[in-house]
């Protein structure tokens, strides 16, 4: 009986505090908003018809080849081109000339925008491996890589328009170039820029259009350009 009776005192303690025998589960959350993952980002191949559609939008938005640095230091005068802008988020290749350190203002800010939300997700700065060129280097150029691009023609250098950037990909982690992939596709496909992500100099190939805006949040609702929200789904 008295075994009994204290089974009986010990299930009523265990009814009124029932708190005391359960763990509760803790709550987590999250700083990064609930967005479709983005399980494979393939690779943005350069091709004939995406170099012959550079050349195509440049011609069209009246941007000449740049023959010579006497014509490259008229354009810099004339503040046709501008300083790639240099951050603690983007940096340049230190092998590369002082006066090609130049790009179209347009570009100058893509690069910005690249740059900041990059070093926002992975504490790092991007690096530029090439920006302005002019149609005598490209020809010098030619000599010495197979690879690279006419310096004349319907399918020359976007370089020679201070249009377009290369931004290296060496010591980038995969997951670094999938989200730079997932960032940059939407712009692709909303006509803003024309990327080519080579694998033998290991770089991605910019072209950036005059159309190209920074994307401005309304204030309500606050949401976030396409591109950011694409990237962001990249684990």
């Amino acid at each position: 009986m008295v075994h009994h009776a204290a089974a009986a005192i010990r299930h009523q303690r265990a009814a009124v505090h029932p708190a005391a025998l359960e763990t509760a589960a803790p709550r987590r959350a999250t700083a990064i908003p609930a967005v479709a993952r983005v399980r494979f980002v393939p690779p943005m191949r350069g091709s004939r018809a995406s170099l012959l559609r550079q050349n195509e939008r440049n011609a069209a938005e009246g941007l000449v080849r740049i023959e010579d640095d006497e014509q490259l230091n008229d354009l810099r005068t004339e503040h046709e081109l501008v300083m790639v802008p240099v951050s603690a988020s983007l940096r340049v290749n230190p092998d590369l000339p002082a006066n090609r350190r130049y790009c179209r203002p347009w570009t100058a800010q893509f690069l910005s925008d690249l740059a900041r939300v990059h070093d926002a997700r992975f504490h790092r700065p991007l690096q530029v491996n090439s920006a302005v060129r002019t149609v005598a280097f490209q020809r010098a150029l030619m000599g010495i890589n197979g690879n690279a691009a006419a310096a004349d023609g319907d399918l020359a250098s976007p370089h020679l328009t201070g249009a377009a950037v290369d931004i290296g990909k060496k010591g980038l982690t995969l997951q670094e170039i999938a989200w730079m992939r997932a960032w940059l596709l939407p712009l692709q496909q909303a006509g803003k820029i024309d990327v080519e992500e080579e694998f033998y100099q290991a770089c991605f190939h910019i072209t950036v259009y005059s159309s190209y805006q920074t994307p401005v949040a309304p204030v309500v609702p606050r949401r976030r350009a396409s591109a950011t929200l694409l990237a962001t789904g990249v684990r």
